[in-house]
């Protein structure tokens, strides 16, 4: 008996860049080659991590919904492990299809959706690529709040002890 299930997938960043068909179809492909019916597989978001995946600091995630024999969890659990492309993955069992879900895998074909270029109006610091932020130094801060701070730091933290 076929089970309906939702699954995310994040994806690594560079194959994402690179061709978004061709990260989406590391998912798809698994799913397929486990007797998987794939209903609906599009991109959700781009995001930093809050702890580095095999080195990564940034994924994108694609979020999939499919029919699936639940015998052939295990063996599709498996190849996904064995992924490098694929960061992490959560699969679990849904009730329904959320409603809208199939037009927006849709209009994503239909646009022939490639990953954007970030705004011009943001600053390079918050979309930044992953080799830039591993070149950027981490945690330093300007000059100016350096100064302010010397000589002045053990006052402040005597002042956060005392409204404790």
């Amino acid at each position: 008996m076929t089970q309906l299930y939702e699954g995310m997938f994040l994806l690594d960043n560079q194959v994402v860049r690179d061709d978004w068909g061709r990260a989406k179809g590391v998912v798809t492909e698994a799913l397929g080659k486990h007797g998987a019916k794939v209903v609906s597989a599009r991109r959700w978001d781009e995001r930093r991590l809050a702890y580095p995946i095999r080195g990564r600091k940034r994924a994108t995630y694609l979020l999939a919904y499919f029919e699936q024999d639940g015998q052939a969890a295990q063996a599709l659990r498996h190849d996904l492990d064995i992924d490098e492309r694929v960061l992490r993955y959560l699969i679990l069992a849904a009730d329904a299809l959320p409603e809208g879900e199939v037009e927006k895998s849709e209009a994503e074909l239909q646009a022939g959706f490639s990953v954007p270029p970030p705004p011009d109006d943001e600053s390079p610091g918050e979309v930044a690529t992953e080799e830039e932020e591993e070149a950027a130094p981490g945690g330093e801060r300007p000059a100016e709040e350096e100064e302010s701070d010397s000589g002045g730091g053990e006052a402040a933290e005597g002042d956060e002890e005392k409204e404790d």
